[in-house]
């Protein structure tokens, strides 16, 4: 455990030292994009955001805004604009064509983007999930801390022929998931869900759901899932795993155990401590998994 505690220690310094050099160093193709505004938003969207901040929103009144897909509590709405999509995607390509290092998701993921090392999370990320998607997810998923979902991590992954093809079955470290399709042209690669990690049964039903351009797929971040081949073009999502302090302080969604921390920058894994003697609080990972 002590070995794979400081190796993640070091992968969090190395990704600081990425962020400072970007900040210095890369010219910034679609600075627009880094600040988000009402207009990169899907008119539906602010019209589902509207709702959920009503005084009489409610769950069944959600549900007639938005696809729901069997009892698997996964739902299907509008995020963004094409328009959008495409000067965001076009920002992305600007960065991975650059000499700048790069950091990538996760150990499944070889293709893809850190948003906050691209400095995404305060101007952007953030106010997403504050303003946006957590008055959503608190009717949601109110079980999983939907409405106090304090942090996040946020990332962009690529599919190619030649590159990432396909994801294999997995759950995230997210209390609840947004993953967007941004574009470009590719056939195949569709989504499958099975069951909740924490729930397994011997036999478990599997559902297919294909990516639709600019709008993106809610779900429980334990969700067993994976991502079919795809069998040409390109395709971009982006991902943003959301987490509850208030949930995971209990359990770790990884381990299953009470977590025992070990500081961390930024947000970490979305695990807090209580703050003593007035020190200020700190975002930490669970060292168990």
């Amino acid at each position: 455990i002590e070995a794979e505690v400081q190796r993640r220690k070091q992968l969090i310094h190395q990704s600081v030292e990425r962020k400072a050099i970007i900040s210095k160093c890369y010219k910034r193709k679609h600075p627009e994009v880094y600040i988000l505004q009402d207009s990169f938003l899907a008119p539906d969207f602010l019209e589902i955001v509207r709702y959920c901040t009503s005084s009489d929103a409610h769950l069944h009144g959600l549900l007639r805004y938005i696809e729901s897909f069997s009892d698997k509590r996964i739902y299907r709405l509008p995020v963004f604009t094409e328009e959008f999509c495409q000067a965001f995607m076009d920002e992305l390509e600007n960065f991975e064509q650059s000499d700048m290092p790069k950091g990538r998701p996760n150990t499944m993921n070889n293709y893809g983007v850190l948003l906050n090392e691209l400095g995404m999370d305060e101007t952007f990320i953030t106010p997403l999930r504050e303003k946006y998607l957590q008055p959503i997810t608190a009717l949601l998923y109110p079980d999983l801390g939907g409405a106090c979902l304090d942090s996040h991590k946020a990332f962009v992954v690529k599919y190619s022929l030649h590159e990432d093809l396909d994801l294999s079955s997995h759950y995230d470290n997210a209390e609840v998931t947004l993953n967007v399709s941004l574009g470009k042209d590719f056939t195949e690669g569709n989504l499958y869900f099975g069951d909740f990690s924490q729930d397994p049964t011997p036999m478990p039903k599997y559902i297919e759901i294909e990516h639709v351009g600019a709008q993106g797929l809610l779900h429980r971040g334990g969700q067993i899932h994976g991502a079919l081949p795809i069998a040409s073009g390109e395709r971009w999502n982006l991902i943003i795993w959301m987490r509850s302090s208030a949930i995971r302080n209990q359990l770790c969604p990884m381990c299953n155990k009470k977590p025992e921390l070990v500081e961390a920058e930024g947000f970490g894994d979305g695990f807090t401590e209580t703050p003593e003697d007035d020190a200020p609080e700190t975002v930490n990972l669970c060292s168990l998994w």
